[in-house]
């Protein structure tokens, strides 16, 4: 039987993982982004300027 204690830390390293895994999902997306042309980008709204901005964000800053 897990104690309150292990629960918490428990969900905590849960929550660790999670956000780890977002972190490297939108590094993965950033990576394509930095790939699309400019009419894709077009496409999707942004200019190259903010495509730019949005790739060379930290792998740590990630919206939630």
């Amino acid at each position: 039987m897990l104690t309150v204690s292990t629960r918490r830390t428990h969900a905590n390293a849960t929550a660790r993982r999670a956000s780890l895994a977002d972190m490297f999902a939108v590094y993965r997306e950033r990576r394509a982004l930095s790939r699309l042309d400019d009419r894709a980008l077009s496409d999707i709204g942004l200019t190259r300027e903010e495509a730019e901005l949005e790739v060379n964000r930290p792998i740590w800053d990630v919206a939630r």
